[in-house]
């Protein structure tokens, strides 16, 4: 049935009201919910933002940054609370120890690098960048059977705990990067060889956490794919390398690769 002209036209106007109200009570919804989220960011340096500079000094030597991806995301997404407790060096127990603390019940969102440490990736950069090759790729692989020994069921024990303490919330897993472009004669102090195998050692940790983090029901952002052409020797680098003036910082990633690299990983896997 047609309406009248003159009695289509205050129904049109209802209607118009009506759906301009329903959307906007579904974008503040929208936006409630958003603000709504508690966010715990633990971890080590690659979570703290070591490399990435600005570092607040109230941190004192876990070096936390406002350039780091957990500060990024909370900036963007203003959580109704933000504890941001990861640490440079931070291994597995460091972790469990010192940085669980703000979570709790209401705890909605955790995110955590961390294994990195417990793998010697420290000592793995040292021997490389001073000793042989061999040296080098002989370290390299006692990292890998560190990974596949031990490592497991350490990370088993921080993911346990983070349920322990917050039973509702999501758990997102970062890996972390491959430091190295492969080919292109690059000079980075290290031979084809050994960027291979560094290159290796982390897609070994990375699956060996990927695989653990799925076990708990956790979910993992590999950052790899964010980082591809962005490795050092790539020419637009994301990562530091060797910095004898600032040891800490080598092959860490710089404030680029904290918001072109772990920020939309770690936004992708919400």
């Amino acid at each position: 049935m047609k309406l009248p002209r003159a009695a289509a036209l205050p129904l049109s106007l209802l209607l118009g009201a009506t759906l301009t109200l329903t959307g906007a009570a579904t974008a503040q919804a929208a936006d409630d919910r958003a603000a709504a989220v508690d966010y715990v960011a633990l971890g080590d340096s690659y979570s703290s933002g070591v490399g990435a500079g600005a570092y607040d000094s109230a941190s004192g030597n876990c070096k936390r940054t406002p350039r780091a991806y957990p500060a990024l995301w909370a900036a963007a997404n203003a959580p109704s609370s933000f504890a941001f407790t990861a640490c440079s060096g931070a291994r597995t127990n460091d972790v469990t120890a010192g940085q669980l603390g703000p979570l709790t019940a209401a705890t909605d969102l955790v995110s955590i690098t961390v294994g990195g440490n417990d793998a010697g990736f420290a000592d793995v950069m040292t021997t490389c960048v001073l000793e042989s090759e061999s040296s080098c790729v002989a370290r390299v692989n006692q990292a890998k059977g560190y990974v596949d020994s031990t490592l497991p069921g350490r990370l088993d024990t921080v993911y346990r705990a983070i349920r322990s303490k917050a039973p509702a919330a999501r758990v997102v897993v970062l890996g972390y990067p491959r430091f190295y472009r492969i080919g292109g004669g690059c000079i980075a102090g290290l031979t084809e060889n050994e960027r291979r195998a560094i290159n290796g050692a982390a897609d070994h940790l990375n699956t060996a956490t990927a695989k653990r983090a799925a076990d708990h029901g956790y979910t993992f952002a590999d950052v790899v794919p964010a980082f591809t052409g962005h490795e050092i020797c790539s020419g637009s680098a994301w990562l530091h390398s060797v910095n004898w003036l600032n040891i800490g910082e080598s092959y860490h990633p710089t404030a680029s690769g904290q918001s072109g690299g772990y920020l939309p990983s770690f936004r992708n896997a919400l």
